[in-house]
Formats: structure tokens, sequence, C-alpha cells
């Protein structure tokens, strides 16, 4: 049933496919198919190739037109391509007829994002969540898995995917999906037990777009070894740590990454894991500031938490990486208006991230820069939150200094 998830090492050649419609103009696309490129690294998959068409929107039979799935076809063929990845998520009936003229795997950004996910996960936590994720993903496409699994395992056991068979399959997956429910109100309730048993502490959530430094931040303030590396939803499991700054303790945790176009199998299936987002006094919401994009990271990313939590909670905007900071500086005598790769990060401070003063701070982690100056300002956010908490409780606060022989 799992045999269009890539599960082990691959090497094969892809290429990415999207579509300019009046949603989305061409240097966007650009945009999601660059990123939908690191996805298929992250994935272990070599992008060759973009192809992209402008439409209306998307195809209902075929995604792109006729003559643009001819030439991904030519393209295939004459290259030894092995896969074929669309921007956008596929009906069964488009995932169907595109596989059957290309002849080749055919793979959707959810499907790619669900099997990085499924490769990721390390605790039976993760793991639930992907799998109900996957089987969510599965069931509107039963038809199509159908009639690939009997092309590929023929007769023995397989004698026509037929409606009876169809039916029998849905109700399988219905009962797994049940099943991984349970399962995962089960692992909740001791979740909920543990969030208990960690007292009234204030709880600080990083919060951020993928790829933006939040895990290697969290070893840098909780002074522990969170899993961090230059990839895609390198963290999937909720980390949380005691740090103390000075003489006041609080809970740090360090959240899955959010990204553009989301599966929304996902978002249902790690609701559990976001719940350290929902139970957070104060989030830090990291940013890749060095990303050409990354302005419209930020909306990805309020928006996502807007649906994970409607309460507006305390924010502290991370502007991180600003060690691979880059621009392009103009000529004197180039008169055309600056565009946003023209403007240094000094610039870039006195636009609209002026108007954030103390709730904006600009770090490398990676460099260690300014990492101090992120610490005074958690340590005084926090106090607030404590004091209001604890009102008759200063004693955290008192600061002692050591007396000089």
């Amino acid at each position: 049933m799992k045999e269009f998830i890539i599960t082990e090492a691959q090497t094969e050649k892809a290429v990415l496919v999207g579509l300019v419609t009046p949603e989305q103009n061409e240097q966007k696309v650009k945009e999601y198919l660059d990123e939908l490129a690191f996805l298929a690294e992250t994935a272990g998959v070599e992008p060759v190739k973009q192809f992209y068409q402008k439409l209306d929107g998307p195809h209902s039979v075929t995604f792109v037109g006729t003559g643009k799935l001819q030439e991904i076809k030519q393209y295939v063929e004459e290259n030894e391509i092995g896969i074929v990845i669309f921007d956008d998520e596929l009906s069964a009936k488009q995932l169907r007829n595109i596989e059957k003229e290309l002849q080749v795997k055919i793979l959707d950004r959810t499907n790619l994002i669900l099997d990085i996910f499924a490769k990721r996960a390390q605790t039976a936590h993760a793991k639930t969540q992907v799998e109900l994720a996957q089987y969510r993903y599965m069931l509107p496409r039963l038809t199509r898995l159908w009639t690939h699994l009997e092309r590929q395992r023929g007769g023995v056991g397989m004698r026509g995917p037929g409606e009876t068979q169809l039916e029998t399959d849905k109700r399988i997956i219905l009962d797994k999906i049940s099943r991984l429910k349970a399962q995962l109100i089960d692992i909740d309730k001791q979740k909920n037990v543990q969030r208990k048993n960690r007292g009234k502490m204030v709880r600080v959530a990083l919060v951020g777009y993928t790829n933006v430094g939040k895990s290697t931040l969290m070893n840098l303030l909780s002074k522990s070894e969170v899993f961090a590396e230059n990839k895609l939803f390198a963290t999937l499991d909720t980390t949380v740590r005691k740090v103390i700054i000075d003489n006041l303790p609080f809970l740090l945790s360090d959240t899955v990454g959010f990204i553009r176009k989301l599966p929304t199998e996902l978002v249902e299936s790690f609701k559990s894991t976001l719940d350290e987002v929902r139970e957070a006094d104060l989030l830090i919401h990291v940013v890749d500031i060095s990303h050409p994009t990354f302005e419209e990271q930020i909306e990805v990313v309020n928006k996502t938490l807007l649906e994970i939590d409607k309460t507006e909670k305390p924010m502290i905007i991370v502007f991180n990486k600003v060690d691979a900071f880059t621009f392009v500086p103009k000529d004197e005598d180039d008169l055309t208006p600056k565009t946003r790769e023209n403007i240094d990060l000094d610039e870039l401070k006195k636009t609209w991230m002026n108007k954030l003063q103390d709730n904006c701070i600009f770090i490398s982690a990676k460099e260690k820069t300014n990492i101090e100056e992120l610490k005074n300002r958690l340590y005084e956010r926090v106090k607030e939150i404590h004091i209001t908490r604890f009102p008759y409780n200063d004693f955290l606060f008192q600061q002692y200094e050591e007396e000089e022989n």
C-alpha cells in the first residue's frame, strides 16, 4: 500500500513541475520550485530540471496542458529521469493520468513532505503522527493506488481492484486511522501528565519556518545537543529543555518548522506536537534574514500560528543568520528603483522592523553574535511573565554581589 512513497535512500534524478497562475506569478513559481528542489534533496533525490506553464488553474486531467506534458515526457525519456515531482497536490485522477503518460514515479509536494517526515520520525509519537498523515493522504487516492499495485504485482492474491476490494481496503485504512488516533490520544494523555509535572514554570517556544536555525539556537540557550543540520525538517519531535539565565529558570521548547503549502494532513496529525505552541507564555519567532523571501516566510509562520491558536501571545522576532546576509549595491548611474536585493542590513533595520523596537533582535546563532543581548531580552520578558504569575514571590530576582576580600 505504501509503494508510492520513497522509503529508502535514493539517487534518482527528478524533474520539478509548477504552474504560473493569476494567484502566483513566474517569480513566485521559481521560488516555490527552488524550495521544492531543496525538499527533493532532503529526501535524497537529485533535481535536474524545472518545468512550469502559464495557466488559469491546474488542468483537471493532467495538471499541465497536454503539450507541456509531452515536453516533460520527452525530457524524461531522453535523460533517464526516475521521478517527476509536482509543486501542488494532485488528485487521484491527475496522478493516474500523468503516471500512465510518463511511465515514471509521480509525486506531489504533499507526498514528498510526508516522505521526509517518515524518514525523520524518531520517536513513537512522531512515527504515529506521520503514519496517520500518510493514511489520510492515501484514503481519497485508493482507486489510483489499486491500479498501481495491480500493474506492479500481477494476479496472485490481487484478482482485480474491483469495487469490493476497494471498499475492503477503504475499511482497512479507516480502521487503521481510528487505531492511530486512539494511540495519539493515549500519547497526548502522557504528554499532558508530563506538562503538569513541569509545574508552573514560564514556557517559551521557538517557532519559525523550516531551516531557519531554531535547533542551533536551542542548543546555544539550553547548552544541550538537539539535532541540527542544514536540511528541511531536521526537527520533528518537540524538545523541551530547562534553561536558566542568571537566577531565572524557564522551559524552552523547539518545535517542528513550518513551510509553504504545509499539507493539511500534517497540520491535523501534528496538533499534539504543536500543543507546546498553544501552551507557551512567550514565542520566539526565528527568521532567516539571509533568505531572499524571508518576509513571505514570516507571513506563512504567522498564518500557521493563527490556525493553531487564535490567542495572541507575546513574541520576540529573532532575525538569525546575519552572518550570511548579502546584498547587491546599485551602481551610481543606475536610476531604476531599488529592489529587495539592493538593500543592506542597516537600511533594512530602518524599515518596518524599526517599529518592532525591543520585540526584535538580530543575531547569528552559528557565529554566536549578539547572543548575550538575546539572553538579556529573554530574561526581562520571562521575568515580567513570572512576576505576573507569582506577584509575591520575587526571590528569584535578588542579585547578590560577592564581597571582595
